[in-house]
């Protein structure tokens, strides 16, 4: 906890950065709902509990991230903490969602720390509600396995197109400025490194950042349409 602290006096800026961007994700999220007339509405208690478990499920995901040394350099991985996050947003609507992934960052950072100096949890909970929002809120307008297919494919592409966008404008130069003195070209001689045909941003996002996204999205829409309406009953009684 005290290592957390001090990383986070270090980085000032940064959490400022971090928590505009958050504000702006919950105001999404409201905003969102307000077109959701027919969103499911438990307890205070059960909402507590159902985003509480999903959070902690998601957090113990999010702890095993792994990389993918054949697309992207070794500090970008994948993991699949985003599926009891969006199961929770089906349930409960994108408010929910977005607290659940919060939450999920806030444990994983009391399980592991961090190894990025919280870039890289803020690139998590950022890019992973780009791809949650938009499936929950299109799901929500007509609760259909049609709808929900309509909303992952949605969401995959607005995380991949958007994660990429984030990543080049803020995330790598953000990642350059702690590690290499604000110098980008090591980071995309990394990424050279795995993919000779990388050799700017541009490539880096395109080559490696947005099939990663890409493939992660592709997989934890699979697994949300084969295990929602199992765990439907015996996670959220339903």
């Amino acid at each position: 906890m005290s290592q957390l602290l001090a990383d986070l006096q270090q980085n000032l800026s940064f959490v400022l950065v971090s928590a505009l961007i958050v504000a702006v994700i919950i105001l999404l999220s409201r905003l969102g709902e307000r077109f959701l007339p027919d969103l499911h509405r438990p307890s205070k208690a059960r909402f507590v509990t159902i985003v509480g478990i999903c959070a902690a499920l998601a957090a113990v995901l999010y702890t095993l991230d792994f990389p993918l040394p054949f697309l992207a350099p070794d500090f970008y991985k994948l993991d699949f903490s985003e599926l009891p996050v969006i199961l929770c947003g089906f349930y409960l609507g994108p408010t929910a969602a977005v607290t659940c992934e919060a939450i999920k960052i806030i444990l994983k950072l009391l399980l592991k720390g961090t190894t990025t100096a919280f870039v890289g949890d803020l690139a998590n909970f950022v890019v992973g509600c780009s791809f949650v929002i938009p499936a929950v809120i299109l799901y929500h307008i007509h609760k259909t396995r049609k709808w929900a297919i309509w909303g992952l494919v949605a969401g995959t592409l607005v995380m991949t197109v958007f994660g990429s966008f984030f990543n080049a404008v803020y995330l790598l130069p953000k990642f350059a400025q702690l590690y290499f003195g604000s110098d980008l070209s090591r980071i995309i001689a990394m990424g050279g490194a795995v993919n000779p045909a990388i050799s700017s941003v541009t490539t880096f996002v395109v080559l490696a950042v947005a099939p990663l996204n890409l493939i992660k999205g592709v997989l934890i829409s699979v697994l949300t349409l084969l295990l929602y309406k199992r765990v439907a009953r015996p996670l959220f009684g339903k």
